[in-house]
Parts: structure tokens; C-alpha cells; sequence
């Protein structure tokens, strides 16, 4: 098998070339800093300064506006949701205690105890959406200057993989790798 795969390599070496002839204008200068700064202002407007510099060809910025809003708004949603309930548990909880009776009919099934389980549980909820919210505006901010990076990242014509078949130390087969960045 390792006579097989040897020869197969002395063969057919094999050698990559990327071609890629876009080239970004020197005179332009795409800044990292104005794309954070508007990802910070308004969630997803980095992503489309970088999408508007970016050469033709390479444009892929606007599929994340649809999952920044998304993840914002699902976040949002449960972070409203969770702040109610824990609020309606709250109230119906203080009402038990002054009363001693409940009021609301959404947790007459639960005594005192398990309202209060309940508050908490709620309450830890929108704790975790408020980071949710936190973590999806982040990753948005840090997406717009890491792309912002990327708009001017330039591929050299030269740049190519050669794999060709080697002999090591003379008589053991193997396989080199040579990489040019210039």
C-alpha cells in the first residue's frame, strides 16, 4: 500500500495555483474602527460597511443581518417574557403574604412555596436572556472588525502549494510540502 501511494506521487505531483486578480484600491482605506463603531451604534450597520467595500466577487455580508436581528430579537422576546411572569409571581406572591389567599388564577394550582420556586426560575431566566442579548450583540460587533480586517486581506497571484514526492534520509518515502507566499 505504501508502494502504491509512493508512486502515485512520484506520477502525479501536485501543484495548487490561486488565481485571484481582485485587487483593493491603495487609495481607499477601509477603517476598522468606523466599522465597530457602527456595528456599536446600530447592530448590523458594520456588516454592511464592510459589505459596500468589499471587492465584487467577495460581497457576503448581508445573510448576517437577517441572524443579528434574529438572535436580538428572539433574546428580546424572552427576555420581556421572563421579566413578566417573574413580575406577575412577585405580586402574587406579596398578595399571598398580606392576604393568604391567592389571587391570580394563572398560579392557584401552586402553593406559596412553589411560587416562589417559580419567581426565581423566572427570574434566573431573564438573567440568561439579558446575557443572551449581550452575547449576540458582542458577537455582532466583533464579526464587523474582524470582517473589516478581511476587506483589504490581499491573495498574491504567486501564492502556491507545491506536493511532491520526497525521499527522506535517502531511502524512506515521503511527501513535501512547499508553500510560496511571494
Amino acid at each position: 500500500m505504501r508502494n502504491l501511494l509512493f508512486g502515485f506521487l512520484l506520477i502525479f505531483p501536485l501543484t495548487i495555483r490561486a488565481n485571484d486578480t481582485t485587487r483593493i484600491d491603495s487609495t481607499k482605506i477601509h477603517s476598522v474602527r468606523k466599522a465597530m463603531i457602527l456595528s456599536a451604534v446600530i447592530p448590523g450597520a458594520g456588516q454592511i460597511y464592510n459589505h459596500r467595500a468589499m471587492p465584487k466577487g467577495k460581497k457576503r455580508a448581508f445573510w448576517k443581518l437577517p441572524l443579528i436581528y434574529s438572535g436580538i430579537a428572539t433574546a428580546g422576546y424572552f427576555l420581556i417574557t421572563n421579566q413578566q411572569q417573574q413580575a406577575s409571581l412577585k405580586q402574587e406572591y406579596t398578595y399571598r403574604q398580606e392576604n393568604g389567599a391567592p389571587n391570580d388564577p394563572n398560579w392557584i394550582a401552586y402553593d406559596d412555596y412553589g411560587v416562589l420556586t417559580l419567581y426565581n426560575q423566572y427570574l434566573n431566566w431573564r438573567d440568561l436572556s439579558i446575557l443572551a442579548v449581550g452575547a449576540v450583540y458582542i458577537l455582532q460587533l466583533t464579526d464587523a472588525g474582524v470582517e473589516a480586517h478581511f476587506v483589504s486581506f490581499d491573495v498574491s497571484e504567486d501564492l502556491t502549494i507545491k506536493i511532491e514526492p520526497r525521499l527522506l534520509q535517502a531511502r524512506t518515502p515521503g511527501v513535501g510540502v512547499r508553500v510560496n507566499f511571494r
